[in-house]
């Protein structure tokens, strides 16, 4: 029965793309192909991916059957062949979705984590985030359409897929930090990568063909300079909305460079004057006044350029020095504009990180914090300080395993995982559209 069983999935996938080939869309043939290698690699997850995609492939087959049982009809032809043809292949379709979640078909794909659950929630919400933006963008908002017209869909699948896998290893690591690092700090060379092509002349490489600085400042400043463009405010507010200060620790294109040049400096983290973690605050007031200011007096738009790459500039300065020297986010903590916004919103968000009972200020916790969130005075409160960005450090490097995050209505262990998902969720998804 296993057997059968595979035989359909696969036989299901190979009539879908023969059926997308015929229809010219290259992009859903290749993307059939994929899963039959998904069914080959018998990880833990494909059920939850290739049930619902066969279902859904059955949906598509009933349709495309009915309307040429229409026309056929309309045009006064042999229809019931044809019906038979396509109730055959809607059956199989099923069957092979059905398979996925049967006994036999749960056994059969045994390799990798025991997370499915999370790791369907994690590819479901990535595909159907690209596939909603993909087709309410008024350009071709991913990579690969811009190169290959129609292959939208083989780089949702793989983004999809890359979700599942990465919150796979996040929910099984045993400490979630390096892995963080690796990831954050791949995006932000995809990120970056993709605008110095763009600047080399590749211009399918920018989101719309006009080149923006990478400065995250101009998420408030840029909008209030131009009179409008609020589309990353809102992004950016949103994400706040879902995973509170999460952005900066995971997302930001610019703090993986902030984190890196902090861990490959001072071993153990450098308290810092208290007062310096409120520069941020000063500059996010220079930066609105500025912006308001350029736009009350007409500055024009290389005046205002100009001034932007010169606070960026001065921001790299800034985690190149003090922050190799003190072990310690300098740029990210006290200098960022955008940091102390998402640091204050951020408390919209329902998301906490608490440390239990017990603690005995071992401090290992503090020492993996590079955003000085983690003082004596905060442990004793049983909370980070301000300027916690939930990246989850201390949680894997708590030898008691007493700090976790914290969600209204869910255990610490269930927080964790639905927190993952959604990070995890966003970063593939960034991934696929953050471009200059």
């Amino acid at each position: 029965m296993t057997a059968l069983g595979i035989v359909l999935q696969a036989l299901a996938l190979l009539l879908f793309a023969a059926h997308a080939l015929r229809s010219g869309s290259t992009g859903l043939t290749a993307s059939a192909l994929v899963l039959l290698g998904l069914i080959a690699s018998r990880r833990r997850l494909t059920p939850g991916i290739l049930g619902p995609a066969l279902a859904g492939i059955a949906v598509a087959f009933a349709i495309a059957g009915r309307d040429m049982i229409l026309f056929r009809l309309a045009a006064d032809l042999p229809w019931v062949r044809l019906a038979g043809i396509m109730a055959a292949v809607t059956v199989v379709c099923l069957a092979g979705a059905f398979f996925s979640f049967s006994k036999r078909g749960m056994a059969f794909y045994s390799r990798g984590p025991s997370c499915l659950r999370e790791q369907t929630a994690a590819f479901w919400l990535t595909a159907g985030l690209l596939t909603l933006t993909r087709a309410k963008a008024p350009f071709s908002v991913l990579l690969i359409d811009r190169f290959f017209p129609g292959w939208g869909p083989l780089e949702i699948l793989v983004l999809g897929l890359y979700a599942a896998w990465l919150t796979g290893r996040m929910l099984t690591a045993p400490d979630t930090a390096p892995l963080r690092a690796r990831y954050w700090a791949a995006f932000s060379l995809i990120f970056f990568g993709q605008l110095a092509l763009g600047l080399l002349g590749v211009t399918a490489c920018l989101m719309t063909g006009a080149l923006h600085l990478p400065v995250p400042a101009l998420i408030v400043g840029g909008p209030l300079y131009r009179g409008g463009g609020f589309f990353m405010p809102i992004l950016y507010l949103a994400t706040v909305l879902l995973v509170g200060p999460g952005w900066c620790a995971h997302l930001c294109y610019i703090g993986a460079a902030d984190a890196l040049c902090a861990r490959h400096g001072r071993a153990i983290p450098k308290r810092l004057p208290q007062k310096w973690r409120f520069w941020r605050v000063g500059t996010l007031f220079l930066t609105i006044g500025l912006a308001v200011g350029f736009r009350a007096f007409g500055v024009d738009t290389a005046t205002a350029v100009w001034t932007a790459a010169v606070f960026g500039i001065f921001g790299l300065g800034v985690m190149v020095v003090a922050s190799r020297r003190t072990g310690v986010m300098v740029h990210c903590t006290t200098f960022c504009p955008i940091g102390i916004v998402g640091n204050v919103l951020g408390k919209l968000s329902p998301w906490r990180i608490r440390i239990a009972p017990g603690c005995d200020g071992c401090g290992r916790c503090s020492r993996a914090c590079r955003s000085l969130a983690l003082s004596p005075e905060d442990l004793s409160r049983g909370r980070p300080g301000l300027s916690c960005t939930l990246c989850g450090d201390c949680m894997g490097a708590c030898p008691g395993g007493r700090i976790g995050l914290r969600f209204p209505g869910l255990s610490p262990a269930s927080a964790r995982k639905f927190f993952f998902v959604l990070v995890v969720t966003l970063h593939a998804v960034f991934l696929g559209v953050a471009r200059m």
